[in-house]
């Protein structure tokens, strides 16, 4: 473990749970426990919840599908009691689970140590997740990294080293998939492929081409001399976890290096364990000109870096050309060096092949599922009609968390810690999710 991590991991209450970490007043009181108690109601129901929920906030995501209070390892718990296995992880978010006691006792020893420190400065933390990142990812000599604070930050910075990649003035296309996204701020949205989350928004950054998913022939004839970059998901979550052909990733380097355009990997969703491995795209055995991560790399806590491979496209993005103020804090970057350090010593990327080659073989026994997608444990299956949406509600009801990104569509993005028995679980009440969806949509309809 590195020293960075090596201070003392947690405070503890005088019953021996978790303490609070930091100032306290004269009786002894945590602030921070007398500020939440100010508008925290331990006996507010999910429904009187949901009521202050749509009094005060936004309404970009719709009502929330339950309000949860608590989680341990797979499970949570909502504000009514009600226990859940979650087997969607945050959208891939939460690696190691709920509450894991090491990243959780590191991250409230790093913030009672140093918090935020603006960049300006650097922290240890900061420098030795870098580090970390480039040896895990095999970077060559000259390899840099670039902090965010989420996946659409990373793509925002990858996005401005490909505007970058244009020394004559004559590469202004870039290039992504059919199906592809990558993120809701600006720049991303313009990678993003999908018509509705685009639309109103335009017009959005130029010069972004939308090219059919793992079609070689495409590929070729779409990359030439005016492309700045091509933007590539390994598998692509959001359009049902498909996955590319490593022949396609393969391709796709020969054609950028040729043209001299960069060649960027979105391994938002699919890095840091999630295929069992690092990132999806090491199979494919090429070396990319960009990664981005997010989701898994802080175990839950806001992280995103841009990782630039070799000298060349390192020095792309100059002093004063990119920045922010929270990426790669002290606290984030502790975070993300301890989840890495959990993933490593507990065997998670051994549990993710086994658990997920268990999940899939049992899902493709299931009658009424027709396809099985993915790697590890970024899942995704079709059944045979359109009631995957009625799948999600009757799971919650069931007690499970999933997710249906399209209308026969379902997305498993579990902990990585998922565990054989909780999988199997899962498989035991599929049938009667399906027919209870089937069901539920057959008399909506009529």
């Amino acid at each position: 473990m590195s020293t960075e991590l090596s201070h003392t991991a947690e405070s503890r209450s005088s019953d021996g749970g978790p303490g609070v970490v930091g100032h306290r007043e004269a009786g002894g009181a945590p602030i921070a426990a007398e500020a939440a108690a100010t508008t925290l109601v331990s006996q507010s129901s999910g429904a009187d919840w949901l009521a202050r929920y749509n009094s005060s906030l936004m309404g970009v995501f719709g009502t929330p599908q339950r309000v949860l209070v608590r989680g341990a390892g797979c499970l949570v718990w909502d504000a009514d009691g009600k226990e859940y296995l979650d087997l969607l992880g945050g959208i891939a978010v939460n690696a190691l689970g709920h509450a894991h006691p090491f990243v959780t006792s590191v991250i409230s020893s790093q913030l009672a140590t140093l918090g935020h420190v603006s960049n300006f400065f650097t922290s240890p933390t900061q420098i030795a997740l870098a580090e970390k990142l480039l040896a895990i990812s095999k970077a060559p000599a000259g390899s840099k990294v670039f902090f965010a604070n989420s996946g659409t930050e990373a793509n925002e910075a990858a996005f401005k080293l490909a505007r970058r990649n244009n020394s004559d003035g004559k590469r202004t296309k870039v290039i992504a998939l059919e199906g592809a996204f990558h993120g809701r701020t600006m720049g991303a949205l313009a990678l993003t492929a999908k018509e509705a989350y685009r639309a109103p928004f335009e017009p959005l950054p130029g010069g972004v081409v939308h090219i059919p998913f793992d079609d070689i022939d495409a590929l070729r004839a779409a990359v030439d001399d005016s492309t700045a970059a091509v933007f590539l998901e390994p598998i692509q979550g959001e359009a049902g976890v498909r996955p590319l052909s490593a022949a396609y990733l393969q391709a796709a380097r020969e054609a950028t290096t040729a043209a001299g355009a960069l060649l960027i990997l979105d391994e938002v969703q699919t890095g840091i364990g999630r295929t069992g491995k690092w990132l999806a795209s090491e199979d494919a055995g090429i070396v990319p000109d960009a990664v981005t991560l997010a989701k898994g790399l802080g175990g839950g806590f806001p992280v995103g870096a841009l990782i630039t491979f070799g000298s060349t496209t390192s020095a792309l993005l100059t002093a004063g050309q990119h920045g922010t103020t929270f990426g790669g804090n002290p606290v984030a970057t502790a975070a993300a060096l301890a989840t890495l350090h959990a993933i490593e010593s507990q065997g998670v990327l051994q549990n993710v092949l086994a658990v997920g080659a268990h999940l899939r073989e049992g899902l493709a026994a299931v009658e009424a599922v027709t396809e099985v997608r993915g790697e590890g444990l970024l899942i995704g299956f079709d059944v045979n009609a359109d009631v995957a949406p009625a799948m999600v509600t009757a799971a919650l009801e069931a007690g499970f968390i999933i997710n249906s990104p399209g209308p026969r569509t379902i997305r498993l993005a579990p902990p990585l810690i998922l565990t054989i028995e909780q999988a199997d679980r899962f498989l035991a009440a599929l049938p009667t999710l399906i027919a209870t969806a089937t069901a539920n949509t057959a008399k909506d309809a009529q």
